[in-house]
């Protein structure tokens, strides 16, 4: 069982309680509703919750692809229509909103249609880096967390197909800066190889989530889709000198620092590919230029964005920074996938072109 697994598992009871409290207050605003329907609605929800998981995890199927998509969407609004009761409750405290409850209520549901078109909607954002030592101006498409799952499946992964296609023209690399699976499916040999159909090179170093359906899986359907694999180790590239930085847990040894030095060239542009947004400060200490990060989604969706600020710090966007008079940089992309809820709002699936000119 996967580490997604067990979590989904883990937290269904208290979805569940979540379920039957926010329904039966939410009714309280009407006629309120019968605690046994209640109890009834909040038990399917759960169930909802746990069986595409347990399923797709040894099989993957559209009926329970189709149910999570689902379930994604319910999980979203109930979090959504909390805040929003919580606010009526406490508004209508002073005011009179009962007779526009319903009209208020229907804000979620409108906010919830947008919010799903967008977040299966790619946009290409674009930004702008200089160095004073670059052999040849690169543009680069730094992707990243496009979570192969239940979720986001093989039509996302066309959907993104088609997207890096329209750019090749304008593109020398593009790099994956982890995420490719999400854990919620098992993943197959041939997952990957709508990227196969891309006439670029694509760099790949794994995140936490591509160790959960099994990091083997992921490198397997990788390397179907001829996608180059930095797994703690460098690559030149067109004068760039590239390494990829592993998401690693407790069991799996890092880089030292030693060996990050060793990869350095100090007359060069170098390049760290690391899935999470940190040790930026150190990776630049090191010689690092810039930094190509993702796993944040940005937040992925109001109040979301709020909190994901506060906990990263650099949460979405390209980040400048002077260390020992040298400019270093830190990109962190909102991701192509979702995580979770199907859902984007505030964030954008994005491809971020990052162009690379001399000063």
């Amino acid at each position: 069982m996967s580490r997604r697994t067990r979590r989904v598992i883990v937290t269904a009871p208290f979805w569940g309680i979540f379920y039957f409290f926010l329904i039966k207050y939410t009714f309280l605003l009407f006629d309120g509703l019968n605690d046994w329907i209640i109890l009834i609605i909040s038990l399917i929800l759960v169930i909802l919750h746990i069986l595409p998981t347990l399923f797709e995890e040894k099989k993957s199927r559209f009926i329970t692809r189709v149910l999570a998509n689902i379930y994604g969407v319910i999980q979203w609004l109930a979090v959504m229509y909390l805040i929003e009761v919580v606010l009526i409750y406490i508004i209508g405290s002073f005011i009179n909103l009962k007779p526009y409850i319903l009209p208020l209520l229907m804000i979620v549901s409108l906010i919830g249609i947008y919010a799903y078109h967008h977040a299966h909607n790619i946009v290409v954002n674009e930004k702008t880096i200089k160095f004073d030592n670059l052999k040849e101006e690169i543009n680069i498409a730094h992707i990243s967390d496009l979570h192969y799952g239940y979720l986001m499946n093989k039509g996302a992964f066309n959907r993104l197909k088609k997207g890096l296609v329209q750019l090749e023209d304008d593109l020398d690399l593009v790099i994956i800066s982890g995420d490719l699976a999400d854990g919620s499916s098992v993943i197959n040999e041939d997952d990957f190889n709508a990227l196969s159909e891309i006439n670029l090179p694509i760099i790949f170093t794994p995140g936490n989530h591509d160790y959960y359906p099994g990091i083997d899986n992921v490198k397997a359907a990788c390397k179907k889709a001829n996608i180059i694999i930095l797994d703690n180790e460098c690559m030149e590239f067109n004068g760039l000198n590239i390494f990829g930085y592993s998401f690693s847990y407790s069991n799996i040894p890092q880089p030292s620092s030693d060996e990050l030095y060793d990869c350095i060239t100090p007359d060069g542009v170098n390049i760290i590919i690391y899935h999470t947004p940190k040790n930026w400060e150190t990776f630049s200490k090191i010689g690092f230029d810039l930094q190509l990060s993702g796993h944040t989604h940005g937040g992925q969706f109001h109040p979301g964005i709020f909190f994901a600020n506060l906990i990263y710090g650099y949460n979405k966007g390209l980040f400048e920074n002077n260390i020992e008079d040298k400019k270093h940089y830190l990109s962190v992309t909102t991701g192509v996938g979702v995580m979770d809820f199907p859902m984007r709002w505030g964030t954008d699936s994005e491809i971020k072109i990052l162009r690379l000119k001399r000063l």
